[in-house]
């Protein structure tokens, strides 16, 4: 009752404890009851009610039995003893409901930023699993509509279709393990399937793109170094990304892949010539299809740009800028850092 109805609990404990005190029977303990039902209603109902029942309180068990005529008048004393008391019960109840605020705010605080690291995982999952299987479904896709088409009268080149369907749906299974293995819990098995990096994966890459018919030349500029994992895997999306409209817009284009390692910035460039596939629709005229909102979302989560659109003299251009921290100084001597 007292969590329920607060307020209808002070009245209670209120007007039993004031009759107790008027009828003259000793006293002892029984402010406990009025004391737990004032701070309850102090913190649980409207405040209004408890502060005013603190105010009645003063004046009635201070002079209620002396106008009833059961008692004489109280002294100064009396007066300013229970007005202490009361003021150290106001305090004390307006310090627990302080506190209580503080604890349910800060409750609340950490419930929103649970939510919020939830979401960003969440948009993550979905940017891996958009980037893993559009590239490799893309790819599969496009194989098997060779594979369809060579299969009765050059079953020798369907054969290399097909195998580069099995190859592209292993890796396949392979990243999409890896991308669900951000769900497991803490104390799990760590993920079979490293998560891809630019240096190392690229070359494959470039591979399972010629695979589809898109012929791709690979151009380092500047001094390669290690980069941060998440500038690392979102240079290799990016790249995943571009080849994959490649392959699916223009089959049998040129493209070129520039890597560009630059003193507080890494640059990735995606260029193709436009391609020969006949019927095959082109990408947006501004660059706004859905994998190339994915991918300018990857760089500016990271602090980065990407710009995407055709180029003057034909074909598509995809470039991004990502930060990354100034390489280390060589020592004076030349030798390693």
């Amino acid at each position: 009752m007292r969590r329920r109805f607060p307020v209808a609990v002070l009245e209670i404990a209120f007007a039993t404890t004031l009759a107790y005190v008027v009828i003259g029977y000793r006293l002892g303990p029984i402010w406990l009851a009025l004391i737990v039902a004032f701070v309850s209603a102090a913190r649980r109902g409207p405040k209004w009610a408890a502060w005013g029942t603190l105010a009645v309180g003063w004046v009635a068990f201070l002079w209620l039995a002396h106008w009833l005529g059961r008692d004489r008048a109280p002294s100064g004393q009396e007066m300013l003893g229970l007005a202490a008391w009361l003021l150290v019960l106001a305090t004390m109840t307006e310090f627990l409901t302080v506190r209580r605020e503080r604890f349910m705010e800060a409750d609340r605080v950490r419930r929103e930023e649970a939510e919020r690291r939830a979401g960003e995982e969440r948009l993550l999952i979905a940017q891996e699993l958009h980037d893993v299987l559009a590239h490799n479904i893309s790819l599969i896709s496009v194989q098997a509509g060779v594979g369809l088409h060579l299969i009765d009268e050059h079953p020798d080149q369907a054969r290399a279709a097909l195998t580069a369907i099995r190859d592209a749906s292993k890796e396949a299974l392979g990243e999409l393990r890896s991308v669900l293995d951000i769900l497991r819990r803490e104390g799990d098995a760590a993920p079979l399937v490293p998560a891809p990096r630019l240096a190392a994966d690229l070359d494959g890459l470039v591979a399972r793109a010629a695979s589809a018919g898109v012929s791709v030349r690979v151009e380092v500029t500047g001094e390669a170094r290690p980069l941060p994992p998440g500038i690392d895997r979102a240079a290799f999306r990016i790249a995943q990304e571009a080849l994959t409209n490649i392959a699916r817009h223009a089959p049998g284009s040129t493209a070129a892949v520039l890597v560009g390692y630059g003193a507080d910035a890494l640059t990735v460039q995606i260029d193709d010539d436009g391609g020969t596939g006949p019927g095959s629709p082109a990408p947006a005229a501004d660059g706004s299809g859905r994998g190339l909102t994915g991918m300018r979302e990857r760089a500016a989560a990271l602090g980065g740009r990407l710009d995407a659109g055709p180029r003057p003299n034909g074909g598509f251009r995809v470039r991004a800028w990502l930060p990354v921290a100034p390489a280390p100084a060589r020592p004076a001597g030349g030798g390693p850092p």
